[in-house]
């Protein structure tokens, strides 16, 4: 089995549900609490020992290349001002990880943002992680999924369970389960309405694939509005060899919605070790 240590970021999408927020600024540079969504993701696939990371970006997302690179001039000047924090932050975010970028140039869904990076994989295992599913636990979601890749050089998705009233919004899946916890995927139905939904399981931005998967992306054909669906790639995969499911733990925020958003910076600011005593000091005065 291949080292797994490459992973993708698809982030070239507009984010219109931001607007006017992200008429000049990427929404995976939107920030929770004290830092952009985009760098909880890399740090969460550092965490879980994914240390090649490519990014696909589209125009106007210049500020996600600025973000993980050198700032010289700003690091002397912190270091120069004894802002010794401060210039820990940023140093480190600047010298985490090696990053490409990739070119999505057209907005043709997911799993073509996820085909930009082929010549990035090599024929290698990959992940592919959504900056703007926010989860929080003390084991990272990508190594929760990586386990289970470990224990059976399978693909490996992310799943929670979301109420009927919210299958519309999510990839959906049909399992069996398998000995030992796992859940073998069948099949998977994109946005279905509730009566045809097979389960209330749905895929969550979290993603270990083989090698296999670009290849079957490559004859997936475009579906509604043009756009490449991931999850038809995974459903043709699926049919081909095991897919499993993990039911993912933590605090799970759709930070890619305002709600969602919000709920994440209130909750996760309540819980910051140097905020969360003054933050909920104000809220008291105000509720």
């Amino acid at each position: 089995m291949r080292p797994l240590r490459k992973i993708i970021f698809p982030a070239a999408g507009m984010g219109t549900r931001f607007l006017p927020a992200t008429k000049a600024s990427p929404k995976e540079m939107l920030t929770i609490v004290d830092k952009p969504l985009i760098q909880y993701g890399v740090e969460e696939a550092l965490a879980a020992g994914m240390d090649e990371i490519i990014m696909v970006t589209g125009r106007g997302k210049r500020a996600i290349e600025d973000h993980f690179d050198i700032s010289a001039e700003l690091e002397a000047n912190l270091k120069s001002a004894g802002k010794s924090k401060l210039y820990k932050a940023v140093s480190d975010v600047s010298r985490m990880a090696e990053v490409v970028y990739v070119r999505q140039k057209q907005a043709l869904g997911l799993g073509h943002a996820v085909l930009c990076a082929s010549p990035w994989i090599n024929d290698e295992p990959f992940g592919v992680s959504l900056a703007d599913e926010l989860i929080v636990h003390d084991k990272p979601a990508m190594r929760q999924l990586r386990d289970v890749y470990e224990a059976t050089g399978c693909s490996v998705v992310g799943l929670v369970q979301v109420p009927e009233s919210q299958v519309h919004r999510y990839g959906i899946v049909d399992f069996v389960a398998e000995e030992h916890g796992l859940l073998r995927l069948m099949n998977m139905v994109e946005k279905p309405a509730a009566e045809d939904a097979p389960s209330h399981l749905a895929i969550v931005g979290r993603y270990i694939f083989t090698p296999a998967l670009m290849t079957l992306l490559k004859d997936v054909k475009a579906g509604k509005g043009g756009e490449i669906q991931l999850t038809d790639a995974i459903a043709a995969l699926a049919r081909q060899e095991p897919v499993y499911g993990v039911l993912l733990e933590g605090q799970r925020f759709d930070a890619g919605t305002p709600e969602g958003f919000l709920q994440a910076n209130a909750i996760l600011g309540l819980q910051h070790p140097d905020y969360g005593d003054g933050f909920r000091q104000a809220l008291k005065g105000w509720l």
